[in-house]
């Protein structure tokens, strides 16, 4: 791609981007929108984790897994019997890598030509202890920069683990044919995603963390999903701590202290799944006195302003908020501010977050927990779908709606959605917190009858009323 433009290295730039990720792009075209001119940094494939081994594969690999699951499901109508099974795995992925491909080619590379003052340079960049910026040794002329350089996943120190050959998110993706069974280290949104998409492609799997499913969600919803997982024949465990990992003649065999004492457990594969560590090593920041979290992290302000005047970084690099849509978001902030004298600043109060399972985890806004420490008076509203007539209509009441908000004022601060549709729901609940709405004037807005949307209006109507009172429509 080095050869895409026409812009010589040697000329100098308003603004200097490392990183083609999501991030980076979002940084570059509102950077050149405002008519700057900028040198976008790549290195390896561009376009980032998202749309080539994050969001695009994973969600195209989970909808194809949950159509195994919904055949099987039909049962729940009297009348009705489906069933449906994978014949060629191979297939299923290379479809998936066929539009991973497309949606790079259409929504990056494809974008470069368009921007006829952002110039592609591929390579690997680092600052120098003056603060300059160099790639592969070349000094890049630009008085702002912003670094974006994503993330890739953690491998955590267990002994042993450098002699197993793991999968991480990234790997287990391009499978071309399914274990007889996996272990899954680590239970946050990856691992819960992961684990289910492969259990439902017919792998035995058994997913083991420290903290148990989903541990930054509500409780009862982290409890519910373990349910609905073990339902499914996936097998948790929670364990205090990882002993050591070895490869055996069947696959592997990981040593564990639990509750119940020592024991093993072996599997054909094990899958890595313990969270992301931000791409900062080879940027030399120390050098330059730009100052990272333990996590190496860079460290930001609310303007995206790292610790060195004129360096800016958004995105998975910053060890905050690790989604696409946050990363583009930060991004196109820290470009403005480094074109505009910091005027703006980051806001996530109302950020969405989605965990693609099924049913689906969808959050924005404060837990209750988080509420209390926040020094509310905190009032909740809690309630299970077999109250949803849609859910009821689908024969599926699997999950809950819980309404966090503040005792005093009534203002909404967090909703947290557990539905087979909840991703599509809680756009709403993310503006009524975004526009300060009270759980009243939630309950008072009108939604569509039979809709898992509709299930936030009668949450809201459940802080005062019980929910049996009511009649249909949520009137």
């Amino acid at each position: 791609m080095s050869d895409c433009c026409d812009v010589p290295r040697e000329n100098a730039f308003d603004l200097t981007v490392i990183g083609a990720g999501s991030a980076g792009f979002s940084a570059a075209i509102t950077a050149a929108d405002a008519g700057a001119r900028v040198a976008l940094i790549g290195h390896g494939t561009i376009g980032g984790t998202c749309v080539n081994v994050g969001c695009v594969p994973s969600k195209a690999l989970i909808r194809a897994a949950e159509s195994l699951h919904h055949a099987a499901a039909a049962k729940r109508f009297d009348g009705i019997e489906a069933s449906a099974r994978v014949t060629d795995w191979q297939a299923v992925v290379r479809q998936k890598q066929d539009l991973v491909d497309e949606l790079r080619q259409a929504k990056y590379a494809d974008l470069l030509p368009r921007y006829d003052t952002v110039a592609y340079i591929e390579g690997k960049a680092s600052f120098t202890a003056t603060g300059s910026l160099e790639v592969d040794g070349q000094p890049i002329d630009a008085p702002k920069v912003i670094i974006a350089t994503g993330s890739r996943p953690t491998v955590p120190d267990i002994p042993g683990i450098e002699q197993v050959a793991y999968l991480t998110s990234t790997t287990a993706l391009e499978l071309e044919q399914l274990p007889e069974s996996l272990l899954m280290i680590g239970g946050g949104y990856i691992g819960a995603e992961i684990a289910q998409l492969f259990a439902r492609a017919g792998v035995k799997v058994t997913l083991v963390s420290r903290r148990g499913l989903l541990p930054e969600a509500e409780p009862d919803i982290g409890e519910a999903l373990t349910r609905y997982f073990t339902g499914e024949g996936i097998k948790l465990t929670t364990v205090n701590a990882y002993s050591r990992i070895e490869t055996t003649d069947n696959g592997i065999r990981l040593h564990i202290e639990s509750s119940q004492g020592v024991r093993t457990i072996e599997a054909e594969k094990v899958l890595i799944a313990t969270g992301r560590s931000p791409n900062s090593e080879s940027l030399n920041l120390a050098a330059a006195g730009i100052e990272t979290h333990p996590n190496n992290g860079v460290k930001v302000n609310a303007q995206m302003r790292t610790s060195r005047e004129g360096v800016y970084a958004a995105g998975d690099v910053t060890g905050t908020d690790q989604f696409v849509y946050m990363a583009a978001y930060g991004a196109k902030l820290a470009a403005k501010n480094a074109l505009n004298s910091d005027s703006l600043s980051y806001d996530n109060a109302a950020m969405p977050a989605v965990v693609f399972t099924d049913p689906q985890v969808a959050s924005v806004g404060l837990t209750e927990a988080g509420a209390r420490a926040a020094g509310f008076q905190v009032r909740t509203s809690t309630l299970t779908l077999d109250h949803v007539p849609r859910a009821l209509a689908a024969r599926d009441t699997r999950g809950l709606i819980k309404l966090v908000a503040d005792g005093k004022s009534h203002r909404l601060l967090g909703a947290h959605i557990l539905a087979p549709e909840g991703a599509d729901s809680i756009q709403t609940a993310a503006v009524a917190i975004r526009m300060g709405m009270t759980y009243q004037q939630l309950a008072d807005m009108i939604f569509p009858y039979l809709t898992t949307v509709e299930g936030l209006k009668l949450a809201a109507q459940t802080f005062d009323r019980d929910v049996k009172e009511l009649s249909c429509c949520a009137g």
